[in-house]
């Protein structure tokens, strides 16, 4: 008698919107304001998950359409639609350090205007608001979806090609001092090159004696050059860039609809490992079905697309995420193959690497590698000087060359733990990496729990947010990602999916149990 109350309990429970497809109870959102504000919050977060892999701005737009859309069902029913959860303190402790930081800043007026960057921890508790288990899986497809549209642009964007690659420059040329032989103009502007021809045209219908800037590929890096002039007698000129070749430029870093391939590239590994989860979760679970194969193609496209962009650290991230996926996901021989077949990823990465950048770029040896060594040498050397709150979020800015860095341009050290430490102190190093910690420990306890009630979907989701998590904290070491407007957007958003999930299959597997009850 009592296992069969408990089993019409947990019933009871599901009926009044605990279950898995609700996110708020269903007679609160009764009133067509809460339903409508509620569509718009799935609408909003929809065109997120589509224009993340491509645009910050209409991503921010999006997010901003799902907040207002959470905004009205809050005041309409009355309840917000979120639980507490183990991550609020930390995230509130992170967040009050990081304004003592901002405010004791070396220079306070810009790190207390960078604070308006927290901003996407928003993302984390909106998705948890809003989206139940089906349409939490319906927006990771329509990621995977936008991510592989991105490497397919990015691939037509190698075949058709960037630019004018120099060769020489006549004496008269606006861009001696910017650009040296070899180097491909692609950018004048805002407007792309494609000729000899187009670039001569983009001088012409620019101001005279007018600064402007310039994007050049160099060995392999994309660079900006600003200050750049011409006078209005050498736009009268035959030709006013004074520059001498035709090709275009085939060798360079895929970069999506975007100009960033570090962008592009991070974004890129986390949605990769979203579907290689959903894939090795189907062959596990089901063998080769089409879902297992078209999830598989899809990973491979995405995993093509971060070899494209020539990021050497998220390359060896991803290999790294999508072991742990393996290792979880797989048994035996499986394991044991799809492990290796993870070092011809390793392998066609290194081949980019060499083709599209400097050629001492795998021996860590290029330009690049060693400006990151010296800045992160100098970053780490000050750390004492500010061990407490740091310097404050953006002040090296300012201080750039006072502090001891090296070169012109400004840039981070490359580190999240590192920068972190730097610009907020030690202290919100700590607070990160228990945060990290607890994320990556919860997931994982979630992932075992879809996996044990056969919930094929939810596990291949939290598989891939699993390695996700694990490649961004990989590529974390070497590369500011925390820092990266995009990216933290996203890694938001995969948290925010993932603890949703985890609350609703604790109501399932409670439900399980007491159906279980009512049989004995």
């Amino acid at each position: 008698m009592a296992s069969n109350t408990n089993t019409q309990r947990g019933h009871e429970r599901t009926k009044r919107g605990v279950g898995l497809n609700s996110p708020t109870r269903p007679e609160a959102l009764q009133s067509p304001l809460a339903s409508l504000g509620q569509r718009a919050a799935i609408t909003g977060l929809a065109l997120y998950v589509i224009f993340a892999p491509h645009s910050v701005a209409a991503s921010s737009i999006a997010i901003g359409v799902a907040g207002l859309g959470w905004l009205l069902r809050t005041v309409v029913s009355g309840s917000t639609g979120l639980r507490r959860s183990k991550f609020d303190l930390i995230i509130v402790l992170c967040l009050l350090w990081t304004t003592a930081s901002s405010i004791l800043s070396a220079e306070p007026a810009i790190s207390i205007k960078k604070l308006t960057s927290l901003w996407s921890v928003f993302i984390f508790y909106l998705v948890r608001a809003v989206l139940t288990r089906r349409t939490a899986l319906v927006m990771v497809f329509l990621l995977i979806l936008s991510g592989a549209t991105g490497v397919l642009a990015s691939i037509f964007d190698l075949a058709r090609g960037r630019g004018v690659v120099v060769q020489s420059f006549n004496s008269n040329s606006p861009f001696l001092t910017n650009v040296q032989p070899g180097d491909t103009i692609w950018r004048v502007g805002h407007t792309r090159i494609y000729s000899l021809t187009n670039l001569d045209d983009s001088l012409r219908s620019i101001p005279s004696d007018k600064p402007f800037s310039i994007s050049i590929i160099s060995q392999g890096e994309h660079v900006e050059r600003e200050g750049v002039t011409i006078s209005a007698e050498q736009q009268k000129e035959r030709s006013p860039s004074g520059v001498i070749g035709a090709e275009r430029n085939h060798l360079f870093r895929a970069s999506g609809w975007t100009r960033h391939y570090e962008t592009f590239a991070e974004l890129l590994q986390m949605i990769a490992q979203l579907a290689l989860g959903l894939a090795l979760a189907h062959f596990t679970n089901h063998g080769f079905n089409k879902y297992f194969r078209v999830a598989l193609m899809a990973t491979v496209l995405l995993t093509l697309g971060i070899a494209l962009t020539a990021m050497r650290t998220v390359v060896v991230a991803f290999v790294i995420g999508a072991s742990v996926i393996a290792w979880r996901a797989l048994r035996g021989t499986a394991k044991v193959v799809f492990t290796f077949a993870l070092f011809f990823v390793l392998a066609f990465g290194a081949v980019v690497v060499w083709q599209t950048r400097a050629h001492n770029a795998l021996s860590l040896t290029d330009p690049s590698s060693s400006l990151r060594y010296q800045v992160a040498r100098v970053g780490l050397s000050r750390i004492p000087l500010h061990p407490l709150f740091g310097h404050g979020m953006d002040a090296m800015k300012k201080h750039w060359n006072e502090w001891g860095f090296p070169g012109k341009d400004m840039l981070h050290l490359h580190s999240t733990p590192l920068q972190l430490a730097f610009d907020r102190g030690l202290p919100m190093l700590v607070l990160w990496l228990w945060l990290m910690m607890s994320l990556w420990i919860e997931i994982a306890k979630t992932e075992r729990r879809a996996s044990d009630l056969s919930d094929t979907n939810a596990w291949g989701v939290l598989l891939g947010i699993l390695g996700a998590l694990t490649g961004f904290l990989m590529s974390s070491i070497v590369n500011y990602n925390y820092g990266d407007s995009e990216v933290v957007m996203l890694f938001w958003f995969l948290m925010g999916v993932a603890i949703k999930l985890n609350s609703q299959l604790i109501i399932q597997q409670n439900a399980t149990g007491s159906e279980a009850g009512g049989v004995h």
